[in-house]
């Protein structure tokens, strides 16, 4: 499997966890005090981080710092998108794609060139 796929596999993975360990407990723990959703948030991200590292050194031999930077920014809100509509109820707004039309921007300018 190519590197580069490797990475966006695992940073979709780890994603999903870090937007879980960082959102999930407003609806979740909004009752609880805020270091019990801390220490379960903590958790969830130890998750997040035995994908995220692997992801980043395998993604930094195939691409440059700031290419795996924009690449983890897109997948985070790739992510964010649907867990903030589907599991917190956000309401979908035109909003949402303008500024992934901007990140798509951000990605041009980033892997126009090769590191």
């Amino acid at each position: 499997m190519p590197a580069s796929l490797q990475t966006l596999i695992l940073l979709t993975c780890s994603n999903v966890f870090m937007t879980f360990a960082w959102y999930a407990h407003l609806k979740d723990m909004n009752n609880k005090p805020w270091m019990i959703a801390a220490l379960a948030s903590w958790g969830i991200a130890l998750f997040e981080y035995l994908l995220q590292v692997p992801a980043n050194r395998i993604g930094y031999t195939v691409m440059s710092l700031p290419q795996l930077k924009i690449m983890q920014e897109v997948i985070a809100l790739s992510v964010f998108m649907p867990f903030a509509v589907l599991y917190m109820k956000v309401e979908l707004k035109w909003d949402f794609l303008w500024a992934a039309l901007c990140l798509m921007g951000a990605v041009y300018f980033m892997f126009r060139s090769h590191p």
